[in-house]
This record gives C-alpha cells, structure tokens and sequence, in this order.
C-alpha cells in the first residue's frame, strides 16, 4: 500500500519485509512467533564465483528450500522450486542458489544494469522509474541485534545490488554471479567479513533472510515468512547458526584518484578573469579504515564531484530556498548514521521534516558570490568552497549504540574584482574558514524495538571581516534528543524528537535573521514574546537566537485498519540553516489520519487501501494559518495497472507569510485533487500519467499540473525514461515588492504590492542507462525546461486579516507603464490613491521568460572490485527574456541560440584493501 509524504505531495511505498515461516533445517522461538533456523558449513576447498555450483564444497551444505509466497498468493508455497546454501571459511560467507524455473531459460527476465539500480523494483512492486527483474536477495544481521539490514542481491544477468538499514549508498566491495540454463539459474555470492560488522564472538548466530523474485508471476517469495499487513523487518528474520569465526584484520582501504577537467564557456569582451576555455588536474584520496570491530574511519582529503548528476532546473517565485538532494559520494555513503527523528506520515502535506543535517551546506557555492557580483563589472568568484578534509565515523557497538560522527573544515575563499573598466582590482572575502560538525548517537533497547537517541551539530566560522560578519553567523549550534517506540508485534509505534538550537553574530546578521523569511520577527501585528521557553519578541539589537522544534507521532502501522495522529511545531527563534535545511518556523502543526487496507486478493483487485483525514496549523500567535481534509484511494486491479488518487478541500485561512514579513492577510481556500494511472511495470512499454488539478475557493486562482511518462526497454541492457511536466497555474496574489508610505496606516506604514500571475512551465526530464555489462555502463540526462510568468491587474490587499483586494486603476489610484528602450527595463509607475497624499512608485516589469537545457553524459567502468573510471561530458544552457508569453517554439529555438557551458572531465581511482 502507498500513502503520502511530508514535503511534497509524494507516495511513500511501505514495504513489508520480513517473516516468520517454515524453513531451513530446524525452527526456533522467539517471543511468540515462530521464526526458522539455517547452519552454515564449513567450506572445504576453493569456490570459484562464476555463478556455476559445481564445486563440490555446495553438496556438503543443507540446503534452504521452504519458501512461501508473500505476493501474489499470501501465504502458499512458492511456485518454483529453489535451494538456496550457505558455507563459510575464515575469511567469507558464500551463498549459493539453484532457483529452478518451470519454463527453464524462457522464463528468465534479467535485465542488465549498473549496480544497485534494480534495488526499487522486485517483481511485484516495480515502479514507473525501475526496472523489473527476477533475483536473489540475501540480508543479514550480522549482529543479531533484531535491527541491522545488509542487504545482497543478484539478478541472472549477475547484476549486483547492496544496502544497509535501507541506504543504497553502502558499496562494500564483494562479488557475485549469475548462470541462466535449462533448469533456470543459479548465482553464487562472496560476502567478505572485512565488509560487515559483527561481534567477536568465535562462535556465531546471525540474523537472515532470503527472498526470491520471480518477475514473469510476480511473485515474491520468502523464507522467513509475514503477511503484508504484518510489521516485519530484522526483528522476524530467521537465524544463521554454525558460523565459527576467527581473528580478523583491521581493515584498512584506500582510494585515491586523479582527475582531469577542461571547461569551456562563452567569455565576456573584456573579461580580464574568465577565457574560452579553462582546465586544470587535481588530485586527492578516500580513506576507510576500522577503528575498532565496531567503528569504521572514513575520510577524504581534496574531495572531488565531477561525476555528479547535476541538478535539475526549477523555477521559485516563492521565498524560500529550493531544497535538492545530496548526490556527491562521500556525503552520501553512510547517510544512515546521521538520520534523525522518523518524519513519516500516512498523508500529510506544507510540513517539513525535523532535520538536524543538510550536508549541502558543506562546500556549497561561497555565500558572498551574489554580493560581490551586485557590485562588480567583472568578477573572478569561486564556484564552489573548498572541502579542505572531511572525515566521519560510523557504526554500532555490541552494546546497541549506533554512532556517527562527522566533522568537515573548508577553506577560507577570495573572489576578485573591479567595479568598471581600467579601475584596480579588489578582493572580498566570500566564504571565511569553517569547521563543521555532526554528533549523532542511538541506543537499541528491547530488541530493537525501541530506540533513544541524541544529536548534536556545530558550525562555526572564523569571521575577520567585517562585511562577512554582518552577512554570516560566527556560530551556530542544535541538539536534541529522539525516540521511536514500537509495541503489539509492532504493529503500533510512537515516535517523536526534540530540537533546540543557537545561533549568535553581530547585532546586523542577526537582525537579518530575524527579518528572513524564516522567521518574519519585523511583522508589525506579532503579538507573541515568548515560545515558553525562550524569548520570541524582534529584537534589533540581539546578538543571538534561540529556539525549539518538536515532532511526535502515534499510529497503528499495520492491519486492516490503519490511523496516526502528530503534532510539529517550530517556535518563532527555531534557526538551523547553517547545517541544516529550514523553511520556516513560527508554527504548530497537527493531523489525523484514518484507513484501512485490503492486501488479500478479491475478484478484480490485489489490493485496496483508503484514508481519510485532515489536519491545521497555527502559528504561535494563534492565527490559524494551515487547514484542510483529506482523502485517499489506491488500488492495483488484477493485471497490475494501478490507479491512486487524492481530494485536498483547504479553506481560506489566514497567512502570516505572504506579506513578506508585513502584516497578516488571508489566503484563498482551494480544492486540489489528484488522479495517476500506471500500467504493469514488467512491461517493455510502462506508462504513467498522472493529472493534479486545483481551484481557488472565492477567486480565480486554478492548478493544473500534467505528467505523462513513459518508460521504454528496448532492449535487456536499455532502460529509457521519458518524463515531460507541463503546470499552468494562475495566481491572484503573487507578492511583488513592499514600498515605505506613511499614508497606508492599516498595513502599518508600507504598501505591500502583488498581482495576478499566470506561469507556464514545461519540461521533459530524459534518462537513458546503457549497460554495455555490469561494470560498464553509460548513463545520459537530459532536462530542456522553459517557464514563464506574466504579471497583470497590480492590486494591495484592502485591510490586514481578509482576502479582499484592490487593483491599481480599476478599485484604486492609477498605473501606467513605460516601455522598455535599449539601454532601461520596462516600469511600471502607481499613484496608489491618486490626487491623495500617498507618493507614486514605480517598479521593473516583472514578466519572465526563463530556459534552460541541462545534459550529463557518464561512461562508468568499475575495472577491478572498487576501482572505477568515469568519462563525464556536462552541458548547461540559460536564457532569460523580459516577457512572460509562453511560445514553445520560438523558446525551443533560442535554447540553442543560448551560448553552452561544457565541461569535461576523467576521473580515474584505485581501490586499495585488504
């Protein structure tokens, strides 16, 4: 069953996996459910990984063969016939499958593709974006803590795929490999110790589970077998016994790389700091080295990102920073450490997630970039802060504490200068020396099902100058606790965690903190002067700022009824986004939610679930500033077509955030609703099409997003993905800027101008993955995006605390506007109350026409365990026009007329370990 996440409308996959049936060679007990039992052998002789089981060691084994469908039949035995072994020397662990099929090698689906791309998708629950795929899944606990998920998986093409406690970015170095013959297919996995935590203990019992899929049935099969509405997971895993391990190694691995980029970017006449073209070499190293049996080192000195995907392009007319994902690999592997809190929610939406850690803001572009450009003709400003070293620690003692530890320093950077022609060069410090630093600790009581745990994070900067000290906070701090509590087989929980953070700086940066759109503090009409705990009142003159965030979730997660109810708050001071992500504090949110869910096949469905629910949201002045209901339905029909659908009423309510720090208005009330159709996903040709439509409650404000896509598979080694975006949306209170007048009394000595705002957005998203083998692939994105905005109908509200409006020239005053000429924009000029006292203004015609086409091309050679080689062509085109007329055509053309940025690059690294 799927429902929605925080953030974004999204649908939010909750998978159940884990069992409690027949299999192996013995059944044990734990608690009151009935879990099996496997023995590993001891290996005798060599095993060769090359997917063949004719080496004599895999007879001696006991094979698993008791496997019980979870899908489509709850329940009954599998379908095919599958012996799964296990043998062990002192260095690995091997598993060694015989998966039998009825059909033989016709019955065989195995996709070719890099590593760990086939991880979303498992026969049963492929999504538009993956692909479909018979495979092999093996997971232990090596700590037999009821809680940890290293998770191994192989397709009959020997495509590999690994992850723990959910993070695909785990990459241990291990191999596996595939066979297709008469009788179906076999695999064989090498799984070495050096790339797993567990105790010391000379003899050993872990957790385990296997999975087998088989795409032409989609079914999935289980040993350790639960229901789909059972909670799963390691706390139902089955038992690995007979493992005697000895002594190992300190593990120590090291890669370091070498790459080369060349730029080449149009150049300005007269730019005395940026050519044609631009290259340089670099150089720098990844360290892993463990620490103790528990704890592993990883550190980078000279990171470097070239073989990034970039980001894709968005337009944000709002006032908040655009949020995007993390994608460089050292801040990406092991992410799971320093996860904090558990967000998750059936449904719920304009909430965000209690964070304690972006790890963009280390290395981000330097912050004083756009100030030395507002004042510079020409400019030399890095791209980039310098990562000087970053290291981190990471892992989970015997005793069930889970640490991360992460601290990053980067580089003092200087931008270059002149503010005209033939003037003297200027410096600027942009970014000061800053050292960052993330704490995160978790302890696992009852076996895992309940956990405690703390996080604490730091930035601080070396401020020497005065124009970055009034720009940037000289330090900051949170920390906080969190816990998650399951009970009732676990099918009930409660989790919640506490943020309090300090940020401190001179009286002008913490002036503008407390005027950004985070916090708002200046609102003439606030009312509030504490949060309960710390002081909420605007203070011009403080040096510092304090605040708390606070989330807590209780619900039912599985069953046939289903329910949560939650509270998130962030009080008015609540600033984190030094090292963390905030869009805005000064709220308190709550919801409920109830459903229920069908996972039973009946007469034309597999499953059925639904939910109906509401939620609101107040800030600490008790405005009620968030409303709405709710109601949810998703189901799979009998041939794996899918449809999921969504209805939002949202009243009018009031708005503390639309004035842009001025006083309260109302926002208009809306009803959204939501329909996604999507075909069976083991398909060649898998459609989605998705439609969101919206409008206002009481004015002319309307929604509409379309999202066809289509996913093509030409062939076993080509997956293709084609996702075009088209949103018109009309909105009748865009914020355009605030003027100073002391006539307007109501809206406490300024204006606040917005107007009627029609945007069209169009984009395609395209994805092509070309595995030309396992450990070659070539992967290309594309994005062209074109958006435009046409402002009209100028208008004020007419009062604070009501959605009323007063257009310039029809209701009140006059406007008129001058065109553009060739050296001066396009002004508008209003005379709010014309022969009254109020002084005209004027402002640049807002309209828009923003373009652009973004490409990255990556040949990625793995051509020895944990050595890669990437190939990375980058292109970025931008254009901008001073209208907003939406014309597809004459846009597409000028995208190429648009002058290109291309960057190559060559990445070569070497793995070294042992």
């Amino acid at each position: 069953m799927a429902f929605l996440s925080a953030r974004r409308i999204s649908f939010l996959a909750v998978a159940l996996l884990a069992g409690n049936a027949v299999g192996g060679a013995q059944t044990v007990q734990t608690s009151s459910t009935s879990l099996p039992a496997a023995t590993a052998s001891p290996l005798t002789g060599t095993i060769s990984i090359d997917g063949k089981l004719d080496e004599a060691a895999w007879s001696k084994a006991t094979p698993i063969t008791d496997l019980k469908q979870q899908q489509p039949r709850e329940g009954a035995p599998a379908s095919e016939r599958s012996e799964i072994r296990i043998l062990y020397d002192e260095r690995a662990l091997y598993v060694g499958a015989r998966l039998y099929d009825s059909l033989g090698a016709r019955g065989i689906r195995a996709p070719v593709s890099r590593r760990d791309q086939l991880l979303d998708s498992n026969g049963n629950n492929g999504s538009f974006n993956s692909l479909t795929t018979d495979k092999l899944v093996v997971i232990l606990d090596p700590y037999h803590n009821k809680i940890d998920q290293a998770w191994f998986e192989v397709n009959p093409a020997g495509v590999r795929g690994d992850q723990f406690n959910g993070d695909p970015s785990w990459d241990p170095i291990w191999e596996a490999a595939a066979r297709v013959d008469s009788l179906g297919w076999t695999a064989e996995m090498r799984i070495p110790y050096s790339q797993l935590r567990f105790s010391r203990d000379s003899l050993q019992t872990w957790g385990l589970q296997i999975l087998r899929y088989t795409d032409r049935l989609h079914e999935q099969d289980m040993w350790s077998f639960r229901k789909l509405s059972e909670a799963g997971g390691p706390a139902y895993y089955g038992s690995l016994t007979g493992l005697v391990i000895g002594p190992q190694p300190r593990q120590l691995e090291l890669l370091p790389y070498v790459e080369s980029r060349e730029q080449f970017k149009y150049a300005r006449a007269g730019d005395p700091y940026h050519s044609n073209a631009y290259g340089r070499v670099s150089a720098g190293a990844d360290i892993k080295y463990l620490l103790t049996p528990s704890l592993a080192l990883d550190a980078t000195m000279n990171p470097d990102f070239g073989q990034v995907e970039v980001d894709p392009a968005t337009i944000n007319l709002s006032a908040y920073e655009t949020y995007y994902q993390e994608k460089r690999p050292f801040f990406v592997a092991g992410s799971s450490a320093f996860d904090f809190g558990g967000n998750s929610c059936f449904f719920c939406s304009n909430t965000s997630s209690l964070d304690v850690f972006y790890s963009r803001r280390i290395g981000r572009p330097p912050q004083l970039n756009g100030y030395v450009n507002d004042v510079a003709d020409f400019a030399d400003t890095p791209d980039n802060t310098t990562i000087l070293g970053a290291g981190k620690i990471t892992g989970r003692t015997s005793g069930g504490y889970t640490i991360g530890l992460l601290d990053a320093v980067t580089s003092r950077e200087t931008a270059r200068y002149v503010t005209a022609p033939n003037t003297p060069e200027q410096t600027q410090q942009v970014e000061p020396l800053t050292n960052y630093f993330v704490g995160r600790v978790k302890k696992d009581l009852n076996q895992g099902a309940t956990t405690i745990g703390g996080a604490f994070t730091s930035t601080l900067r070396q401020l020497s100058d005065t124009i970055v000290s009034d720009r940037l906070r000289s330090h900051a701090e949170a920390g906080g606790i969190d816990w998650n509590h399951r009970w009732a087989q676990r099918n009930y929980s409660w989790i919640g965690s506490v943020l309090v953070s300090d940020v401190a700086g001179s009286t002008a940066v913490m002036n503008a903190t407390q005027q950004s759109s985070a916090h708002y503090f200046q609102r003439p009409d606030r009312r509030v002067t504490t949060d309960g705990l710390f002081d909420a009142s605007y203070r011009p003159n403080a040096n510092s700022l304090q605040g708390y965030g606070f989330y807590t979730r209780v619900a039912k997660d599985n069953g046939f009824w289903l329910w949560e109810t939650a509270q998130n708050w962030r009080s008015p001071g609540y600033e984190v986004n030094d090292l963390s992500f905030l869009g805005r504090s000064d709220y308190k949110w709550m919801n409920a939610n109830l459903g229920s869910q069908w996972v039973t096949p009946g007469s034309w469905y597999r499953e059925i679930a639904w939910l109906v629910g509401a939620q609101q949201q107040f800030n600490y002045d008790g405005d009620r500033t968030d409303a709405q209901a709710q109601a949810y339905y998703e189901n799979m029909f009998l041939n794996y077509w899918k449809i999921r659908s969504f209805a939002i009423y949202h009243p009018t309510v009031l708005d503390d955030r639309l004035t842009r720090g001025g006083p309260v208005v109302m926002r208009t009330g809306y009803k959204f609703g939501m329909l996604e159709i999507s075909t069976d996903a083991r398909l060649r040709a898998v459609a989605d099409f998705q439609v969101q439509y919206g409008r206002g409650v009481n004015s002319d404000t309307r929604t509409l997003i379309l999202q066809p896509g289509l996913a093509l598979k030409p062939a076993a080694n080509v997956f293709i993905s084609l996702s075009p975006t088209f949103v018109a949306d009309e909105n009748a209170a865009q914020y355009v800027k605030s003027v100073a007048d002391p006539t307007a009394t109501s809206f406490y000595g300024s204006r606040y101008v917005f107007a009627f705002i029609k945007t069209r957005t169009l984009s395609l998203d395209t994805r092509v993955n070309w595995t030309f083998n396992p450990n070659l692939t070539l992967q290309l994105f594309a994005q062209p995006f074109i958006a435009t905005g046409a402002y009209s109908a100028f208008r004020e509200f007419a009062r604070p605390r009501t959605y009323h409006k007063l257009v310039y020239g029809q209701d009140i005053g006059t406007i008129s506007r001058t065109p553009a000429t060739p050296t001066t924009s396009a002004q508008y000029t209003v005379d709010p109350d014309g022969a009254g006292p109020a002084a005209p203004f004027s402002f640049t015609d807002p309209d828009f026409t923003f373009r652009s086409l973004i490409g990255n091309a990556v040949v990625r050679w793995e051509y020895r365990p944990g050595s890669t080689v990437f190939f990375v062509w980058t292109q970025s085109r931008t254009g901008y026009d001073p209208n907003g007329n939406f014309n597809f055509g004459s846009q597409q053309r000028a995208i190429f007329r648009d002058r290109p940025t291309n960057v190559f690059q060559v990445k070569l690294n070497y793995w070294i370990g042992r």
